[in-house]
């Protein structure tokens, strides 16, 4: 298995508002691992999967994650980061009040000492959430996803944590009620699955992509929680000539200051430059020679005072991160009106500026070019035109 968790996935300002966290420095921990390959998954994708999946994608508020997360929210570390988790709204009230009476329970200690002693251990308890279903109040394994994160950037665990634990979590969710409070809020779970299908265009933006891009995906599938926060990420299940691509992403953000196009295209960007790093690679891995010669000069292609550069140390990392906002434009070029496109193109220019890439406007404005004298051509095939742009 390959998973690479993008740097993106993991910087704040992939997103219009921005927390401070309080005690872990957990993007920083994961920024690093997003520089390493994920590797050894163990998944299952039968025959009878593949065919009820195929060309289809899904929201899904996973219950068994969804319990881990409730229970990393309650450790004393998730009480103290709200970059971790999403301490705000009535969704987070109602979790202290049902859930906060059992955060002395031995599992909720264990959990927070496993984060405590590395990060990286809330991705290897999330994301192995989904490993498991429930059947009434006893855990089973999933006979697709069976053990979805073994390695993370060099670290590797030997067994399921949702499996060391399965025990206690069960015992948990009995103690408190866990799954009655899940049941209550399965109409507030498919709100947040109707609002990205309704409001982020993952069908529009999956269409659009295989139309400019090579590569194909067979299946897409976003695993939400109204508790995730900043910590977004991105990766790739294959198995069986089936590749799906899983993203990992917190609600849909309002904004009620904004016009709905404009809440629209923020959401949309969320989304899209977390999938389109997917379709990028391929093209720029093939290029990655040019790429070394033309991106060499850091100077002039990052800001090394801006926060969270540091994950970005190569020229193909620093181009993959242009060009995977400069295809967002793309697709906002083709999907709206000149005065959005405009619009769209300026903030995203302050964005990736203010982020530590000084060199956006000359990026766009090359990719825009050679788009606009080859508007047939796929996007893998406009890389050599492209990259001699530079070379001026």
């Amino acid at each position: 298995m390959y998973w690479p968790f993008t740097p993106t996935s993991f910087t704040k300002s992939n997103r219009p508002t921005v927390k401070l966290m309080k005690k872990f420095l957990l993007p920083l921990f994961l920024v690093l691992a997003a520089l390493q390959t994920f590797a050894q998954e163990k998944v299952n994708f039968s025959e009878s999967f593949k065919k009820a999946n195929q060309g289809k994608y899904k929201i899904d508020i996973h219950e068994v994650k969804e319990l881990i997360h409730i229970m990393i929210a309650i450790t004393p570390g998730g009480l103290e980061n709200d970059d971790m988790i999403q301490q705000e709204g009535s969704y987070y009230k109602e979790i202290l009040a049902h859930f906060k009476p059992y955060a002395n329970e031995p599992i909720i200690k264990t959990f927070d000492s496993l984060i405590s002693a590395s990060p990286l251990n809330y991705i290897f308890l999330t994301g192995n959430g989904f490993s498991y279903n429930f059947k009434k109040d006893k855990l089973e394994p999933s006979n697709v996803y069976i053990f979805p994160a073994i390695t993370v950037s060099k670290v590797t665990i030997t067994e399921n944590p949702i499996t060391t634990y399965k025990a206690q979590l069960e015992d948990f969710a009995k103690k408190t009620n866990f799954r009655k409070f899940y049941a209550n809020h399965k109409a507030y779970y498919s709100g947040i699955t109707a609002d990205y299908n309704k409001n982020a265009n993952l069908g529009s933006q999956w269409k659009w992509l295989e139309a400019n891009f090579k590569t194909r995906i067979n299946n897409y599938v976003i695993f939400c929680s109204p508790l995730i926060n900043g910590l977004n990420y991105t990766g790739e299940f294959k198995n069986n000539n089936f590749y799906q691509i899983y993203m990992v992403l917190p609600p849909l953000d309002q904004y009620p200051k904004l016009s709905a196009k404009e809440v629209e295209v923020l959401n949309t960007r969320v989304m899209f430059t977390e999938i389109d790093h997917n379709y990028v690679g391929q093209p720029t891995d093939d290029n990655k020679e040019k790429i070394n010669q033309l991106f060499k000069d850091r100077t002039v292609w990052v800001n090394e005072k801006a926060s969270g550069i540091f994950a970005y140390p190569n020229p193909v990392k620093v181009f993959n991160e242009y060009m995977t906002y400069g295809v967002f434009l793309l697709y906002c070029k083709d999907h709206y009106d000149e005065a959005t496109f405009n619009k769209t193109t300026k903030d995203l220019i302050q964005l990736m500026t203010d982020r530590g890439f000084p060199q956006m406007k000359l990026f766009t404005d090359n990719l825009l070019k050679i788009r606009a004298e080859n508007p047939n051509k796929n996007i893998d095939d406009l890389y050599p035109a492209f990259l001699k742009l530079f070379e001026k």
